[in-house]
């Protein structure tokens, strides 16, 4: 396909190449925030700090709603961050294998991993909560459309919900070709909608740009003006996304999209429910200010908006459900949480995965949500501390880009970063006070995954420091076995997790069984902290003699590992390879957990389930069945 990256197209093809992308960006990473208009605004006046529905206090909201969007999204995120980039992938992963690199032998670099792991539990907890309160909110128009019809709203929700999770394992090839034009349309929609308010009361438009009106409602009522930003803060949801999702698209097209179509659109119709709420009279405005996105519409076209508005929300939490998959498959890579079954949903597009156990976990957090908060305003309270945490984090990590990796001059970074650590901290902080009302929940969640994720990392690190301890070195094996063992035909294949020594299953299989084929292969997976790994550096190989060969294979933490495709074409230690007549030796540790130095027991009993439960190497290495031996040992730690 030609596209952007092509440096041979012409600059036609070039400009259709963007343009296609950009509008594929709009129907995949903007849904999150796109959606964020349903409840914004409204969450800040009705929310558990509800403010008065008075000039000021409406101008002060909405001047607070842009400057919000201009310095949090505009400029740290896609204008900063995206080029903060590992190799064309962003996100918190990706960012934190880049910055390990130079830190890893640094005093920060242990707090560096400690960061980016928290800001990946915490996205956990957003992936949760995001689908809940995004399709609650949009099937709540409908007792705008129609009164008394509020005991419909949780049954369509959880029935859409169940119906978004279920799909999951079909992939969105089908229908992700039509995520795009259904967001044109919405985005078109909503920005029309607020012009028809704006047009009527054009101040409004002074009102938002100048920050003036967000200074005075912290001056005139500060504590009210701090907690409002715990509200204020769900127009900017979903920044991470694009920051994630760079590697799909492209920075350029991101940035096309964000200033030219999705932050206009935002900001019309922001500043179209502002108009509409001051103009109306105080009782009414009581009444509008519980849905207002909806009442911006025509009496007629209320129930077009319904739909039109499930339909992004349905798009926005596809979108989240497939970043956790995404993250998901990087933190397996990088060695932070134990192999879990993927599967694949598209022959063409490999970043398309799905994962049942991550599926199935989220669909019944999310459904337990919405039959826990009951309707949008309360899920409100619960959102928000996620993303604020994770944006937080962000900003710790773009400190060590700027001053490690782009060497920026302290009187340029520090101002930079000042306004970042303000603003994100003061988010931060706001939701804070949101946690006895249910903001405890993405916490919980978030401390769960980081407890499982960092358990997982030195359990590994724990149990492979065990092996290397009563490892054999490999040249004083292959002198001793190469004359005593029988030889017989084929290739026998041993995996290690190591790259020295000898492995486990290679010295139960002479114990036990005696023999050897013509040729060994020791066979090492190594994921580096990079997304992808050129073709030509995929396999390394080592002639050790005797018909014995120590070979390593490098992916990308983005790619998939399947070594009988990379073996394919190796002809760098005798004849091809067969897979008929080649034989997968891998070793199955069970762990016994015991009072050493190294991790506290309830850590290690945690580990050895994680263990047991995980992806069989077979499974995750898409190994032949039929040509799999497995033999097991027992490791304390």
């Amino acid at each position: 396909m030609t596209g952007p990256h092509n440096p041979h197209a012409s600059a036609s093809d070039r400009h259709d190449g963007i343009a296609k992308l950009a509008v594929a960006a709009i129907g995949i990473v903007f849904g999150d925030i796109g959606t964020s208009p349903l409840y914004a605004f409204r969450e800040t006046f009705v929310g558990h700090h509800p403010l008065a529905l008075d000039t000021m206090h409406v101008y002060g909201v909405i001047s607070l709603i842009f400057w919000s969007m201009t310095l949090v999204v505009s400029i740290q995120y896609v204008t900063i961050l995206m080029r903060a980039d590992n190799k064309g992938q962003g996100g918190s992963l990706a960012l934190l294998a880049l910055i390990s690199r130079r830190t890893a032998h640094s005093r920060i670099g242990p707090l560096i991993i400690l960061l980016g792991v928290f800001a990946t539990a915490l996205f956990y907890g957003d992936s949760m909560i995001t689908p809940a309160i995004s399709v609650l909110s949009a099937v709540e128009g409908i007792t705008v459309v129609r009164a008394g019809m509020e005991p419909l709203v949780l049954p369509i929700a959880v029935g859409l919900l169940v119906f978004l999770f279920l799909l999951q394992s079909r992939g969105t090839a089908k229908v992700g070709a039509w995520f795009g034009p259904i967001m044109l349309v919405y985005f078109v929609t909503i920005g029309a909608l607020g012009m028809g308010k704006i047009v009527h009361h054009p101040e409004i438009i002074l009102a938002m740009i100048n920050p003036w009106y967000a200074i005075q409602f912290f001056m005139i009522d500060g504590s009210l003006a701090f907690l409002a930003l715990g509200s204020v803060v769900l127009a900017v949801t979903g920044a991470e996304a694009l920051y994630a999702d760079m590697g799909h698209f492209g920075r350029r097209p991101l940035r096309i999209s964000w200033f030219w179509f999705v932050m206009p659109a935002l900001l019309l119709n922001y500043m179209g429910q502002a108009a509409m709420i001051i103009s109306l009279p105080a009782a009414e405005a009581e009444q509008a200010i519980r849905n207002p996105f909806f009442l911006l519409a025509p009496e007629g076209f209320r129930l077009p908006l319904v739909v039109l508005a499930t339909m992004a929300t349905f798009i926005a939490s596809q979108a989240v459900i497939s970043g956790a998959f995404s993250v998901t498959h990087q933190a397996i890579q990088l060695g932070f949480m134990p192999r879990l079954t993927i599967k694949h949903t598209s022959a063409s597009t490999q970043g398309q995965i799905y994962i049942p156990v991550i599926n199935w976990l989220l669909m019944a957090a999310v459904i337990l949500l919405v039959l826990m908060f009951q309707n949008s305003s309360s899920l409100a309270a619960a959102y928000g501390i996620a993303v604020t945490g994770a944006m937080f984090i962000d900003t710790c990590l773009l400190a060590v880009v700027l001053f490690s990796l782009w060497k920026w001059k302290p009187w340029l970074a520090v101002p930079l970063l000042g306004i970042f650590f303000v603003v994100d901290g003061a988010y931060f902080a706001a939701n804070l006070t949101k946690v006895p009302d249910g903001g405890w929940f993405p916490l919980l969640v978030g401390i769960v995954a980081f407890t499982m994720l960092t358990t997982w990392s030195k359990g590994r690190l724990l149990m492979r420091r065990r092996m290397q301890e009563a490892a054999m070195p490999m040249e004083i094996f292959v002198k001793s076995a190469a004359s005593s063992a029988t030889r017989v035909p084929g290739t026998a294949i041993f995996m290690s997790s190591e790259p020295t020594g000898v492995p486990h299953a290679l010295l139960h299989n002479m114990k036990h069984n005696k023999i050897l084929h013509e040729r060994v292969i020791v066979l090492t997976v190594a994921i580096e902290d990079v997304p992808y790994v050129e073709t030509c550096d995929v396999v390394e190989t080592q002639d050790l003699g005797q018909g014995f060969y120590r070979m390593k294979l490098r992916y990308g933490f983005m790619q998939e590992t399947d070594i009988p495709k990379a073996l394919s074409p190796v002809n760098a230690c005798g004849p091809k390879f067969d897979m008929m007549q080649t034989s997968f030796f891998l070793s199955r540790q069970t762990l016994i957990a015991a009072p050493r130095p190294g991790m506290a027991i309830w850590r290690e009993k945690l580990f050895a389930w994680m263990l047991r439960n995980a992806a069989t190497a077979m499974e995750f290495f898409k190994l032949p069945t039929n040509r799999v031996v497995e033999l097991g040992s027992q490791i304390e730690i």
